[in-house]
C-alpha cells in the first residue's frame, strides 16, 4: 500500500504527464488516500483533465476537486452567447433528438435538463458542451427515461462485469429498487470502479447508479 506521500508523488507526476494540464497550476494534498486537487487552471477543460488524471492513479480512494476556473480575457463570453453556443452543438449531436435537452446558463456555468432514453445520450450531451469556449462548469439534470422491465437487471450487470474481466468481480453487490442501481464492495483501482459504473449504465431501465464502492490497494 502507497504512503500519502508517495500518492501525492504519482498523482503530482501523472498531471505532469498529461499534456493537457498546467500541473504547476494544480497543488495536490493527500490524507489517508483521499486526493484534494486545488489551484486556479484557465478552462474548464483543464479542471476536468486534471480529476480524471489524479483518478488514474492506483491508490487514489476519494477526490476532493478545489479548482477554480479563471477563463483568460480572449476565452470570455458573455451568457447568451455560450446558451447559443451549446444549443447549436446539441442540436447537431446525432445521438441526441430534436430539443431533447434544455439548456439555461448563469456565470459561464451551463445547466442542462430533460431527459434520454439512454446513459449514452446523457454522456454525449454532456461531453459535447464540456470544450466549448467559455464554458466554467457543467450542472447535469438530464434525466433517463422510464419503461423497460427491470426484472433481469441484476443478472445483466453481474454478467457484464465478469464478461468484462473485472478483477474480482465476485466482490462487487449489485441491489436493484426500481430503476435505481447501488453498487457496493471493493475494486483494486478506479478504473475497476468506472467501469463496474458503465456496466451499470450500460444497462436498459436504469435511472440512477449509487456508487458505494471502495478503492482498496
Amino acid at each position: 500500500m502507497k504512503t500519502d506521500s508517495q500518492l501525492q508523488q504519482d498523482v503530482i507526476a501523472e498531471l505532469k504527464w498529461e499534456p493537457s494540464v498546467n500541473a504547476a497550476q494544480i497543488g495536490v494534498e493527500v490524507t489517508a488516500g483521499v486526493v484534494t486537487l486545488a489551484g486556479h487552471v484557465d478552462s474548464f477543460t483543464a479542471k476536468w483533465d486534471a480529476e480524471r488524471a489524479a483518478q488514474r492513479v492506483a491508490g487514489v480512494k476519494a477526490l476532493a476537486i478545489e479548482i477554480d476556473v479563471n477563463l483568460p480575457g480572449t476565452s470570455k463570453r458573455n451568457d447568451s452567447d455560450i446558451a447559443r453556443s451549446v444549443t447549436n452543438v446539441l442540436q447537431w449531436t446525432t445521438y441526441l433528438g430534436q430539443d431533447a435537452i434544455k439548456v439555461s446558463v448563469q456565470n459561464g456555468s451551463v445547466t442542462l435538463t430533460g431527459k434520454v432514453d439512454w446513459e449514452y445520450q446523457r454522456r454525449a450531451a454532456v461531453n459535447a458542451v464540456r470544450y466549448l469556449l467559455g464554458v466554467t462548469g457543467i450542472v447535469d439534470h438530464i434525466a433517463l427515461n422510464s419503461g423497460v422491465s427491470l426484472s433481469t437487471v441484476k443478472a445483466d450487470i453481474e454478467a457484464t462485469l465478469k464478461r468484462q474481466a473485472v478483477k474480482d468481480a465476485q466482490n462487487i453487490s449489485v441491489a436493484v429498487s426500481g430503476g435505481d442501481i447501488t453498487l457496493s464492495g471493493t475494486v483494486h483501482s478506479w478504473a475497476e470502479r468506472e467501469l463496474a459504473r458503465n456496466s451499470a449504465w450500460g444497462t436498459p431501465g436504469v435511472h440512477s447508479v449509487v456508487d458505494h464502492l471502495t478503492v482498496v490497494a
